[in-house]
C-alpha cells in the first residue's frame, strides 16, 4: 500500500507559489496577491506605531509624575483656632516626617511649601505654582536635580530660586536675573492689606519635558517660602517618596496610621487615576477598531483565492485524477493565502517598528511638509511623541494578523478541496 505524502509536501509548496506568481492570462491572482499583501502589511503597521505611542505616552506620563512629584503627600485635617479660622499647617513637620520615613517602604520624606503667586519680570507676568522645599530635598527629585535641559547651577539654590524653562521663556529671564513674586495673600499693614511681594535671583533653569510643570513651576528655599507666605514653624505639606511607587496602595494605610488622627493621604495615583484609566482604554479601543482594518485587508485574500479556485478548477481536476487527495489540494489553496498574509504581516511588523524607532523624525518630517505643528504639548503636556515598543504588543498584532489570515484563507481553500473531479474538468 502507497504511503500517503506528509502534510505541506514540497511539491504543494511548488504548486503554490506558482500559482501566486501565475500571470493574469494564466489565471493567477498576482495583482489581487499584492493589494491584499500592501493592504495587510499597511494595517499591521499602522496598529504597531499606534500601541507604541499610546503605551509611549502612558508609560512617559507616568515617568515624568514620578520623577517629579511626591509620590504621597500627607496633609493634616483642618480644624479652627480661637478665633474661627481654619488651620490646616503641620506644626510638627519634622517629627511627622521622621515617623513616616519609618514606615516601610518608604525612600524619604520631607516637608513642603506650596502656594499660587504671580511671577513678573521685565513688564512680563505668569501664573506659577511656588514649592518651598530645601535643597537636599530638590537634589534628590530626579528630573529637577538631572532635567532634559538646564542652565545655572543648583548649588546655589539657597541664594535664590529655581523655575520651569516653560516660566522662564514666559517671562524672558535666565539665571542672573531678577524675577518678583507676588503673591494674593496680602500682608496688614498700617495702611490696609498690601499685596505681598519679593524680588528673588533665577540661580537654576530646568526643562524636564513636561510642560504643565515646566511652565509653571517655581522651587523656593524652605525657609524663605515660610516668611513668603507667613508659614513661619510650620509646612502645608509632607512629601513621601517610596522605594516602589507602584506599591503606593499597599502603603496608604501605614502612612495614615503614621500621619495620626488628622492625617490624609493623597496619592499619585489619586491625582491622575482618571486619566491614565482613559489612556488605557483608549488603546483597547483603538486596538480593536484598526484590527478591523486588517481585517478589511485580509479580505481581499478571499477575494484572490475565490478567483483562484475558479480560474484553477481544470489544474484540480486534473490533480484530483492523478491522485491528489482533498487534503492535498486544501493545503495547497491554504498556503497561497496564508502566505500573502505571513508576508504582508513580516513586513508590517519591520515597517511598524522603523516608524515608532523613529518618530520623532517622522513628526519633524510630517510638520515640515505641513507647515504646521502635529503634536500641542498644551493639550497634550508632553513636548514631544513618544513611543515605547514592547514585545508583547508587537506579538498581539502579528497572532491577530496571522489569525485573521488563516481563518479567512480556510473558507475558498476548503471549496476547492470539494470540488468534483469529473466537474471540474468538464467546466474548465
Amino acid at each position: 500500500m502507497k504511503t500517503p505524502p506528509a502534510p505541506f509536501a514540497a511539491f504543494e509548496w511548488n504548486i503554490a507559489w506558482h500559482y501566486l506568481r501565475a500571470r493574469k492570462r494564466e489565471g493567477g491572482i498576482s495583482v489581487i496577491a499584492w493589494y491584499a499583501l500592501i493592504g495587510v502589511m499597511l494595517g499591521v503597521a499602522t496598529l504597531i506605531v499606534v500601541q507604541a505611542v499610546m503605551i509611549g505616552f502612558r508609560e512617559e506620563f507616568t515617568e515624568r509624575i514620578l520623577g517629579a512629584n511626591s509620590h504621597a503627600s500627607v496633609y493634616y485635617s483642618a480644624e479652627f483656632d480661637e478665633f474661627g479660622n481654619t488651620d490646616r499647617l503641620i506644626a510638627d513637620y519634622n517629627e511627622l516626617a521622621l515617623r513616616l520615613a519609618e514606615v516601610p517602604g518608604v525612600e524619604r520624606a520631607a516637608p513642603l511649601i506650596r502656594g499660587q503667586v504671580m511671577a513678573s519680570a521685565g513688564g512680563r507676568a505668569a501664573g506659577v505654582e511656588i514649592i518651598g522645599t530645601q535643597l537636599e530635598d530638590l537634589r534628590q527629585v530626579p528630573l529637577i536635580s538631572q532635567p532634559e535641559m538646564q542652565a545655572g547651577t543648583l548649588d546655589r539654590f539657597g541664594e535664590g530660586v529655581a523655575i520651569g524653562s516653560g516660566v522662564a521663556r514666559e517671562l524672558g529671564v535666565g539665571p542672573g536675573d531678577m524675577i518678583t513674586l507676588i503673591s494674593p495673600e496680602g500682608m496688614d499693614t498700617p495702611f490696609g492689606t498690601q499685596p505681598r511681594l519679593n524680588d528673588y535671583e533665577v540661580v537654576y533653569i530646568f526643562g524636564v519635558g513636561r510642560y504643565d510643570i515646566d511652565r509653571t513651576r517655581v522651587y523656593v528655599p524652605f525657609s524663605e517660602a515660610q516668611r513668603f507666605f507667613d508659614r513661619e514653624g510650620g509646612s502645608d505639606e509632607i512629601e513621601v517618596m517610596l522605594v516602589n511607587p507602584a506599591d503606593v496602595d499597599a502603603i496608604r494605610a501605614p502612612l495614615a496610621q503614621a500621619a495620626g488622627a488628622r492625617g490624609l493621604v493623597w496619592t499619585w495615583k489619586d491625582a491622575n487615576s482618571a486619566f491614565l484609566s482613559a489612556l488605557d482604554v483608549e488603546r483597547r479601543v483603538m486596538f480593536i477598531v484598526l484590527s478591523l482594518v486588517v481585517l478589511i485587508a485580509a479580505l481581499n485574500i478571499i477575494s484572490g483565492l475565490v478567483m483562484l479556485v475558479k480560474n484553477k478548477s481544470r489544474d484540480i481536476g486534473i490533480l484530483r485524477t492523478m491522485g491528489f487527495a482533498q487534503g492535498s489540494i486544501l493545503r495547497i489553496f491554504f498556503i497561497c493565502g496564508a502566505s500573502i498574509g505571513l508576508i504582508g504581516t513580516a513586513l508590517g511588523v519591520v515597517l511598524g517598528c522603523l516608524f515608532a524607532y523613529n518618530i520623532q523624525e517622522m513628526q519633524a518630517l510630517v510638520e515640515w511638509v505641513s507647515g504646521g505643528s502635529v503634536w500641542n504639548p498644551e493639550v497634550r503636556f508632553l513636548t514631544e511623541i513618544p513611543a515605547r515598543l514592547r514585545p508583547i504588543d508587537v506579538f498581539a498584532v502579528v497572532a491577530m494578523a496571522i489569525g485573521l489570515s488563516f481563518v479567512i484563507t480556510i473558507w475558498p481553500a476548503r471549496s476547492a478541496a470539494r470540488l468534483d473531479p469529473v466537474e471540474a474538468l468538464r467546466d474548465g
